[in-house]
């Protein structure tokens, strides 16, 4: 069991971050923001792949206009993101913007961080002060030579207390970097010291298959110790699979429940049917379930029919069939061709009992 550490709590629209609260997965569009269309499809897939927070950013005029539009056609609360132009946060705290994320290194001067919290105070929404080790304040730099854990501290440090003497205190602090060990450093020094939630990830962490191995290491390292309120995966790639591997870092480490957790095996020279071909169709049809369960899709009889039973659904092949098992059950034999039609008629019947409250109607 995880320890979380104990930080105050902040809403973001009806969803709370921090305070002991389940950790939030959040994601950004890619589509220009003053494309409605594009920008609300986008955002549909987001939510239909469970996405909870969605980041949209308000760069120009244009922008803030399509903002409400946007805003009155979600069902997740709408995050601001918002770079140089001060002004664009006003603007999206008028289009009903839910929270407002500001980059300390290039908003700009002290009054217009006012203007800013100013702005949300009176709308009661909180920000994220969101600092990025490759945009600290130049000074910080010419003091510090180059990017450091002590550096980030120090830029949040400084808009904190800009915060604080505009008497605002809902704050949420995000102390990103492209280096693994720099940002989890940051965020380990930061977290002695503070109580604000933390908004975890690796930015800027590339392609899908090596961007998810930096976020699951630098993310899930932090929210293994107990540090970490809300999480974003950073990839090139569509940003639906930037939902999917957070939900997936947060069910390996029990800090999540929502959707399908796939036990399978490595395979070996023992396998006799097409496993590789069978566990991408199953992860492709089972990434948009939300029903919490556990599957197992084993190759072989060493250890194949042990997981089957031990998860709520399971199938142990052999060669060019398998038994397969519902919550522990052996329901019989299924040649390997019939053998996803079979699953998914049991993810549907596992589906069903559990919004029943574990009546099975079958």
């Amino acid at each position: 069991m995880i320890e979380r550490k104990q930080t105050r709590q902040v809403l973001v629209g009806d969803i709370p971050i921090g305070g002991g609260a389940p950790i939030p997965v959040q994601s950004m569009t890619t589509t220009k923001t003053h494309d409605l269309d594009a920008t609300i499809k986008e955002v549909e897939r987001l939510e239909e792949a469970g996405c909870q927070i969605i980041r949209i950013t308000v760069p120009d005029q244009k922008s803030a206009n399509t903002l409400k539009e946007i805003k009155k056609r979600m069902t997740v609360p709408l995050i601001a993101d918002i770079h140089f132009n001060f002004r664009m946060a006003l603007e999206a705290v008028d289009a009903g913007a839910d929270k407002i994320r500001i980059n300390p290194g290039n908003i700009g001067k002290k009054d217009r961080v006012k203007a800013v919290l100013d702005k949300v105070k009176s709308a009661h929404l909180p920000i994220r002060i969101g600092v990025n080790a490759g945009s600290l304040e130049k000074d910080l730099i010419e003091k510090y030579g180059y990017p450091t854990p002590e550096a980030m501290v120090e830029s949040a440090k400084r808009h904190i207390r800009i915060c604080k003497e505009n008497d605002f205190d809902d704050i949420i602090v995000s102390l990103k970097a492209s280096d693994v060990n720099l940002m989890m450093d940051a965020y380990r020094l930061f977290s002695k010291e503070f109580d604000y939630p933390l908004h975890l990830g690796v930015t800027e962490a590339g392609p899908t298959k090596s961007g998810s191995i930096k976020s699951a290491v630098g993310v899930g390292s932090l929210l293994a110790e107990g540090i970490g309120d809300t999480i974003r995966v950073s990839l090139t790639d569509d940003p639906v699979e930037e939902v999917h591997v957070g939900f997936e870092i947060l069910k390996s480490l029990g800090l999540a429940t929502r959707g399908v957790t796939i036990v399978a095996c490595p395979t070996c020279g023992r396998l006799e049917v097409d496993l590789f071909k069978i566990s991408r169709e199953m992860e492709d049809k089972l990434k948009n379930i939300e029903t919490p369960m556990s599957i197992a899709l084993m190759g072989c009889a060493v250890n194949g029919p042990g997981e089957a039973t031990h998860t709520d659904i399971g199938i142990a092949f052999g060669k060019g069939s398998g038994h397969i098992y519902y919550k522990g059950e052996n329901r019989g034999k299924v040649r390997e061709e019939e053998a996803m039609d079979h699953l998914v008629k049991m993810i549907h019947e596992f589906e069903k009992e559990q919004t029943n409250g574990g009546k099975n109607e079958f």
